[in-house]
């Protein structure tokens, strides 16, 4: 059988994104709607400042309002629900995206739960789950939302096969399976308790991976001519034990890759799968909201 072909993230976010470009040139002549999203950052977490860094600068390059605001780490929740409250009255934001993890005398769940459910552009707010669950429009998490895109692209329609999902967090498994369920897939969502996950993930057609548990899926575990998304993105020593030795590392995911290539029909890599699609998908997630806060359609051309 020949290797896996590599469904490219990179690349298909990156088309995304010019296309959302596109919409918001369209929108800013024609309605005079520029979509707005503000970044909330507290504290000085190195992996936070990253993403915060490109979410800013990829919105700006969309043609987006953007906006950061970065706090001390010893901010307090009253500050913070206050900024929160702030950007909720905001007409000229549209998405607010408070970046996790938060310092030990905020709890996120309170955080999260105060902002408008119409502007929380992570898809995080209990209201858009439950939007979700029951089919209506909601604000989907960014990195379900990538996974259903690169699965659509690469299968065209998913309706009948065959998914397994494993993992079942909020932010990823339960939206996936949700997802993957309104486009008519069977869906199983496994985990670690699992009886026998091996063959449970041997009958997907469609394998999602959302452990973060370095190459625990092993090629065995694949369907041949299956379709594998890696949502893992996980840290291991270098190969070269002299390198390891200097507590270098590399990025790996919670699929085997080498294995699984050889087996699966198409696949995501890591890094360079999923991970470009995050950011891509939270420009996606503030144009929609735009839209609909305006009371305009969302651009066909960038719909999931």
């Amino acid at each position: 059988m020949a290797e896996a072909r590599i469904i490219d993230g990179k690349a298909f976010a990156a088309t995304l994104r010019g296309r959302i470009a596109g919409a918001v040139q369209r929108l800013r002549t024609e309605k005079g709607l520029v979509p707005g999203l503000a970044v909330v950052i507290v504290g000085e977490n190195p992996a936070s400042q990253i993403y915060v860094k490109n979410k800013g600068e990829q919105s700006r390059e969309a043609g987006f309002h953007s906006v950061t605001h970065r706090l001390a780490e010893a901010t307090t929740q009253d500050d913070l629900l206050r900024l929160v409250a702030q950007l909720n009255a905001d007409p000229a934001i549209h998405g607010i995206l408070v970046q996790l993890p938060l310092p030990p005398q905020i709890d996120a769940m309170a955080v999260l739960a105060a902002i408008d459910p119409d502007k929380d552009v992570d898809g995080f707010h209990v209201v858009n789950a439950g939007r979700l669950a029951v089919g209506l429009p909601a604000l989907v998490p960014c990195t379900p939302l990538g996974c259903l895109m690169l699965l659509k692209d690469a299968l065209g329609d998913l309706r009948g096969r065959e998914a397994v999902v494993v993992g079942r967090s909020n932010i990823v498994g339960k939206p996936v399976a949700q997802l993957l369920l309104q486009a008519d897939c069977t869906v199983t969502i496994a985990h670690s308790r699992t009886a026998d996950l091996q063959a449970v993930c041997r009958r997907a057609d469609i394998l999602v991976a959302a452990v973060g548990r370095p190459e625990m899926v092993r090629g065995s575990w694949i369907k041949p001519g299956a379709t594998v998304i890696d949502v893992g993105i996980n840290r291991v020593p270098a190969r070269d034990p002299a390198l390891a030795a200097q507590g270098k590392s590399r990025v790996v995911g919670d699929v085997a890759f080498e294995e699984a290539r050889m087996v699966a029909g198409a696949i995501t890599p890591v890094p360079g799968g999923v991970g470009p699609m995050t950011i891509a998908c939270l420009l996606l997630n503030t144009l929609t909201a735009a839209c609909r806060g305006a009371g305009v359609p969302v651009p066909d051309e960038v719909g999931a």
